[in-house]
């Protein structure tokens, strides 16, 4: 589709030098940095999680001595929460929010670049600690007591604390350069409710970034304080409380949750309606409930500690809460199936992986819903039953949600086309792979299979599942080995792409593929959530069915 709104005058001609790509402040060049790291330690956070699945195979394995088996369950867990999913998240809509609502760059661009070269930094830290034999080894999560001084005496967990610091400051930096760059540089004749639907989950995603992170740099603020200064914040020999910990972390820890999944779920909203040929049902109701959300995720996260013997009144509390989330996701979810009700279907890459998104998504909120239920979450508590769950939240949905959208962009990223048949392999991959490695989790958590255990014995009767799971992994890591060859290969040689191969609708497709520096040679002015859409096709224009609001 040909469109004239807003169109750049061409990408920037040669190839930016390194010295240029250090010292960048350009939004699209920060982006492409946070994916490209994302991708390096999503590879690093991979490696880990094979070595743990080769380790657990069969029953009385010695591939891993036990204290490194703990680094590397500890490490997986960070990098894929902290270093990939975070900042690839970070990466999209640092490329894409400016180009969406129409502006050249970000608010901030010098705090752009504080917050790209924050996380490196952090990631770096936490791989040195690993190569020096460091790294982090009390889980993810990092409990007190066995994160306290009188079970951890090395540096390891000091490397989880500066470490996580420094993301909490390149998190906590970037939230509030989205918040300032979605409220007061929108396009003209952009409203609130015209802006495209990934705006909107990053500017929500944001809030709660603001809010949730904090407790987490105060909880580890406090650790290290026990660690190195001799107080008693978390040791109840000296006044204090270990559960103090879990509130603190958790407060950042569910929230974590949404952060991963809401940007995503603006990914697919703009995903489907494109590869449906139809507009988003419900466009409102889809925004709405991303609000719903990012509210609700305060008020959950003591779901993790009912075990902890809290009062049955506030386990009461937090499990209705929890179940209460889920009503707005459904929201989205059933605003997805309905666009695709009736629509053109194109089952292209991205919309294979959209696709895929719902049914593995689905089958780990279910799973949610059900350890939400208080005696039920008493007995599948620290069970493969909860790593299951979250497996299939995180990869079935953020990664699933995340390579959709990679697969969506990278013609706009890259002004090339990728492999659709090598898309479909990862695809197939990726979706057989990881239902025959988490499905299998659900049930060994039913058998009684503790999370974090370096081994088994034989008569557990565990062997079985594990070896399933095993080869399931095994097959995610040949997906991925796919998907790195087509992107590359793409990104080298593959067709020109034009500015809108998808013919999408909204502004970042307005201009050249990649875009120049300056994004827009002048600023667009819209009248909807869908522009290219309503000069495309203007008999079918939103505005004119009385969706655009000039008071908003």
């Amino acid at each position: 589709m040909a469109t004239t709104l807003g169109h750049g005058a061409g990408a920037q001609a040669g190839p930016p030098t390194w010295l240029a790509w250090l010292t960048t402040t350009d939004h699209k060049k920060i982006g492409l940095m946070y994916i490209l790291g994302g991708i390096f330690f999503f590879l690093i956070g991979g490696i880990d999680a094979a070595l743990i699945r080769t380790q657990l195979a069969a029953s009385n394995m010695k591939l891993l001595h036990p204290d490194l088996y703990n680094e590397i369950f500890t490490m997986h867990g960070l990098i894929m929460i902290f270093l990939f999913a975070t900042p690839t998240i970070a990466g999209f809509g640092n490329y894409l929010v400016p180009l969406m609502i129409g502006q050249r760059d970000m608010a901030f661009p010098r705090l752009n670049a504080l917050s790209l070269w924050a996380f490196l930094l952090g990631g770096l830290l936490l791989l040195v600690g690993q190569a020096t034999g460091n790294a982090p080894n009390a889980g993810w999560f990092n409990y007190v007591p066995l994160s306290g001084p009188r079970f951890s005496r090395g540096l390891n967990v000091d490397f989880w604390i500066v470490g996580t610091t420094l993301l909490t400051i390149s998190s906590t930096a970037g939230a509030i350069n989205f918040i300032v760059t979605i409220l007061r540089m929108r396009a003209p004749g952009m409203g609130i409710n015209q802006m495209p639907l990934f705006v909107w989950t990053v500017l929500v995603t944001a809030f709660i970034i603001v809010v949730a992170f904090p407790p987490l740099s105060v909880s580890a603020a406090l650790l290290y304080l026990d660690r190195n200064l001799g107080t008693s914040w978390y040791d109840p020999a000296g006044g204090g409380d270990p559960i103090l910990w879990q509130h603190l972390f958790w407060n950042f820890g569910h929230p974590e949750v949404y952060i991963l999944i809401l940007p995503v779920m603006g990914m697919l909203s703009e995903i489907f309606p494109v590869f449906s040929r139809k507009p988003i049902f419900g466009y409102l109701f889809v925004a709405w409930s991303t609000v719903a959300i990012g509210v609700l995720s305060y008020t959950v996260w003591a779901h993790h500690m009912f075990t902890v013997g809290m009062p049955l009144l506030s386990q009461a509390f937090f499990a209705a809460n929890t179940n209460l989330v889920a009503v707005p996701t459904a929201v989205k979810i059933f605003n997805w199936l309905a666009t695709m009700w009736g629509g053109k279907l194109r089952l292209a890459t991205p919309m294979l992986f959209a696709i895929g998104f719902l049914g593995m998504f689905l089958l780990g909120g279910i799973a949610g819903v059900v350890v939400a239920t208080v005696p039920v979450d008493w007995q599948v508590h620290d069970s493969y039953f909860v790593v299951a769950h979250f497996h299939y939240v995180f990869f079935g949905g953020t990664a699933f949600g995340l390579f959709a959208g990679l697969y969506y962009w990278f013609p706009k990223m890259s002004g090339r086309l990728f492999d659709e048949r090598l898309g479909r392999w990862h695809f197939w991959l990726w979706f057989v792979g990881g239902n025959l490695t988490f499905m299998p989790m659900y049930f060994l958590g039913l058998l009684g299979m503790p999370r974090r255990y370096y081994t088994y014995d034989a008569a557990r009767g565990w062997d079985f599942w594990n070896l399933v799971a095993t080869v399931g992994a095994y097959m995610l890591a040949a997906g991925t080995l796919v998907a790195l060859y087509n992107l590359w290969h793409a990104w080298r040689r593959g067709p020109e792409a034009g500015p809108n191969p998808w013919d999408a609708w909204t502004l970042e497709w307005a201009t050249s593929s990649p875009p120049p520096d300056y994004n827009f040679a002048r600023l667009p002015s819209v009248k909807s959530a869908r522009p290219l859409w309503d000069e495309a096709y203007p008999e079918q224009a939103d505005w004119k069915q009385g969706y655009h609001d000039e008071r908003l």
